[in-house]
């Protein structure tokens, strides 16, 4: 007996919070860049994105970071971001030179921005929505 195929694309997940003006426009420019939809996303505030996180250790109510979970892989943090760029090809990929600083350092960075997200680029009143020529990429 043949099992059916799934019809979703298969690829990494990134998880963000559907809240942050951040975290949308990151959505917006990554669906926007990535030519070959190789990823796939889920906002942390549906029952999908929600279960993930928890899976992962993260509070859905309180994301402190974004996942990229690639399979058996989870990236977090400043590695998540630029995993996401390197994957979207040039110009973007050129950002995979922040690797050459520590990992402590990028980490801190990135922390500090994810708990000041709000009180810095805001925070939506509803959850965002792709536009309908993504909603496939949408989990």
């Amino acid at each position: 007996m043949v099992e059916p195929e799934d019809p979703a694309p298969r690829g990494p997940v990134i998880l963000f919070d559907a809240e942050c003006v951040l975290c949308c426009a990151n959505a917006r420019f990554v669906l926007r860049r990535d030519r070959a939809a190789r990823f796939r996303l889920a906002s942390v505030q549906t029952g999908i994105g929600a279960e993930i996180c928890r899976r992962h250790g993260i509070d859905p109510a309180d994301p402190v970071t974004m996942l990229v979970v690639d399979g058996a892989r989870v990236r977090r943090d400043s590695d998540a971001v630029l995993f996401i760029y390197e994957q979207l090809g040039f110009p973007w990929r050129l950002a995979g030179a922040l690797r050459l600083v520590p990992t402590k350092i990028r980490d801190a960075a990135y922390r500090w921005v994810a708990r000041h997200r709000y009180r810095l680029f805001g925070r939506r009143e509803s959850c965002w929505v792709a536009p309908a020529e993504y909603r496939d990429r949408i989990l």
